[in-house]
């Protein structure tokens, strides 16, 4: 089978990151947030890989060589030129997705979750229509677009944007099977496939919803990369609790590379993630952050709710909270506190921040 990633946008949602690696390549739980759905992916069965892809593509290649022999898959590139919205990239990739008549999958490339694309491929063949997506459930319908689908059947009936009173609490979760009929509907031009796309296929009785089990969030921004750590990390204590870091000083749920450095009397956890090469300096107190490859936290720092970015250096006594977000290579000076800050990359920070705000 073949599976089509969309990975084109700009990542501007999670800048200061996105300003070095383009965002599907974002270490997400000490790997890259694409590999999570690549690997889930060859599980079931796919051996072709299609990424649609526009700016710093050539990052993205270099690692995608690297992994098309470790998985032993074919992984192609589908450049486009302009911006084609979420279906505009299926028409572009046509002929890849045509060499044979089996269905596809299609996936946004923040999405993370349970992936469950074993069971998609039964459901999707079971009702035998052109399409499926998966949907799951919210808890505040208002902010979303919903979708309204019979209980037994899965079938779509409607979507509803932002719905005022309750007609469903079933939101579209970013993943797609559909047959190659599709491409047929689809211009070569810039198309919303949930705006332009579904309700044409709903109103056709072609598309059916798969209700999603377990956890399921997009990670596309830091507030909601925080929130998909936790849910993450719970599900690993769930099914590979044996994954997690356990011992004195480490509370709750903590994964830790191997190659990490951690000094004495320190609290890490709950909900925290330290990346290959971090050294970590005695009496840190570290809970639901996110901590990059090859950065240093001094001793006496307190974090909480951060993503500290490669290679950064946080200094003695410094206190960082509320979603404050280091580039790659910052450097925050000794005994200084960070509040919602978003630091752009390469930065030195000799001040404190006690209001959120972009540090250029």
């Amino acid at each position: 089978m073949k599976a089509l990633i969309l990975v084109g946008g700009y990542g501007t949602r999670l800048r200061p990151l996105t300003l070095s690696i383009p965002k599907p390549l974002v270490e997400f739980c000490n790997k890259p947030i694409l590999l999570h759905q690549v690997e889930a992916l060859v599980k079931a069965g796919v051996n072709h890989v299609i990424l649609a892809v526009s700016y710093m593509s050539e990052l993205l290649e270099k690692e995608m060589k690297e992994q098309e022999q470790k998985l032993n898959i074919r992984i192609s590139l589908s450049h486009e030129k302009e911006p084609l919205g979420t279906a505009g990239p299926l028409a572009l990739a046509r002929e890849l997705l045509t060499e044979n008549s089996e269905p596809f999958f299609v996936l946004n490339s923040d999405v993370i979750c349970d992936f469950p694309f074993t069971d998609m491929v039964r459901f999707h063949r079971h009702h035998g229509k052109e399409g499926t997506i998966v949907v799951t459930k919210v808890e505040e319908p208002s902010k979303y677009g919903v979708v309204v689908c019979e209980a037994d059947t899965g079938r779509i009936h409607r979507f509803v944007e932002k719905p005022q009173v309750f007609v469903s609490n079933k939101i579209n979760a970013g993943m797609y099977i559909f047959n190659p009929g599709v491409l047929e509907r689809i211009q070569l031009q810039p198309t919303s496939i949930e705006k332009e796309i579904f309700p044409v296929m709903a109103e056709q009785g072609q598309l059916y919803a798969m209700e999603l089990q377990g956890f399921w969030m997009d990670i596309g921004q830091p507030k909601d990369f925080l929130t998909g750590m936790c849910m993450y990390l719970q599900s690993l204590r769930m099914k590979q609790p044996e994954r997690l870091h356990s011992g004195p000083g480490f509370v709750g749920n903590v994964l830790v590379d191997p190659t990490a450095k951690i000094g004495a009397n320190c609290s890490i956890g709950p909900n925290v993630t330290i990346g290959a090469g971090v050294v970590i300096e005695d009496g840190v107190r570290i809970k639901r952050c996110t901590v990059l490859k090859g950065s240093r936290i001094r001793s006496h720092s307190w974090l909480e709710s951060c993503i500290v970015g490669w290679s950064s250096s946080v200094g003695q006594w410094v206190r960082m909270e509320n979603v404050t977000v280091l580039g790659e290579d910052v450097i925050v000076n000794d005994e200084l506190y960070l509040n919602g800050a978003n630091v752009l990359p390469h930065k030195s920070i000799a001040e404190s921040v006690p209001e959120p705000r972009i540090i250029m």
